[in-house]
């Protein structure tokens, strides 16, 4: 897949395009280090790499405003991050640690965060839609103007709560956008051989739900089209469908081999469409910034991530204790 950058003036000031860039090379550089950490056996378990498709996460996050739900499926470290959930709190946890966000008892797949209004992480595939779709409904119910933005990939759009969701949300008129991540190969198929439709968003059609096909590896257009389903969201028009075309660079997890698809379609990508690099690009070419400037602040990303995988190494293990908390009787 190679998807062609925008070429038009970007509507966004120089700091707000320094923002995305931090903030989507503090996803790239902490799931590297993840992958260091996994493969020196400090992570255990599954890990689902964010790297490529930075730009869906932090684009829409963008548009969010404070008190925003988000809920996403299992590859969600990025979704940690771009919310604002502290480093350090989220590798301790990839590693088991005191430290972690979930106290070491959840791992890469079941943080959250009540302050962020980050709801999972869920490694049940697609059962993160109906609760996002429950998540809607208390903000509709309490008429309070906030959206819940509902993250699934496109393996997960074959599954069938996903369509028992859409139509309870039409017909209630949620406030929420699910978000279709279509890294074109689900856990390891590619999307052609198994998916009857091309565009996935089109199936909300039969719910009279809109929607729309995103470039996902360009941060400014997912923004702006975040922008337009979270304004129809809080119009009290109901959900909306953003179908993020994007692009994972790693396997499905650190343990698959990626076999499916070949080194030069994966290294075609990364020349062409690069989300980093596009804005990168952006920040140069509009003299916004030099490469001493981008080079700083990669070195300080990277003293983040270092500081958070120290963190999580001489975070101690939890307790036994700490089986007994946390439980709802």
């Amino acid at each position: 897949m190679a998807v062609r950058k925008t070429t038009k003036k970007p509507n966004v000031s120089a700091e707000e395009l320094k923002t995305y860039y931090r903030e989507m090379l503090l996803i790239r550089r902490f799931e590297e280090k993840a992958g260091q950490l996994y493969g020196m056996g400090l992570i255990g378990g599954f890990c689902h790499l964010y790297i490529g498709q930075e730009a869906v996460v932090v684009g829409l996050e963008a548009a969010a405003e404070d008190g925003d739900k988000r809920i996403t499926s299992y590859r969600d470290h990025g979704h940690m991050l771009a919310c604002g959930m502290d480093p350090g709190g989220v590798m301790a946890e990839l590693t088991g640690r005191e430290g972690g966000l979930s106290k070491g008892k959840g791992g890469s797949m079941h943080m959250f965060s009540k302050e962020k209004h980050f709801y999972g992480g869920h490694g049940i595939v697609g059962a993160q839609v109906p609760l996002g779709a429950g998540l809607a409904f208390a903000d509709k119910y309490k008429d309070n103007g906030r959206v819940t933005f509902t993250y699934f990939g496109d393996g997960a759009a074959n599954q069938g709560q996903v369509y028992e969701t859409f139509n309870m949300a039409a017909i209630w008129q949620l406030p929420v956008v699910f978000v279709i991540e279509n890294n074109q190969y689900a856990m390891g198929t590619a999307q052609a051989r198994s998916t009857s439709t091309k565009d996935i968003y089109h199936r909300g059609e039969a719910f009279g739900i809109p929607g729309e096909i995103v470039n996902g590896m360009d941060v400014l257009a997912v923004k702006e089209a975040g922008e337009k389903a979270v304004a129809h969201c809080r119009a009290g028009k109901g959900p909306y469908i953003l179908e993020v075309k994007t692009y994972r660079y790693r396997g499905h997890s650190m343990s698959d081999p990626a076999k499916y698809r070949t080194r030069e379609e994966v290294q075609k990508v990364r020349e062409q469409s690069d989300p980093i690099e596009h804005v990168r690009e952006l920040l140069l070419t509009g003299k916004h910034a030099t490469e001493d400037d981008l080079k700083a602040i990669d070195k300080e990303i990277k003293e983040v991530v270092n500081q958070a995988a120290e963190f999580a190494k001489e975070s101690p293990e939890p307790s036994l204790d700490e089986l007994w908390t946390d439980i709802y009787a």
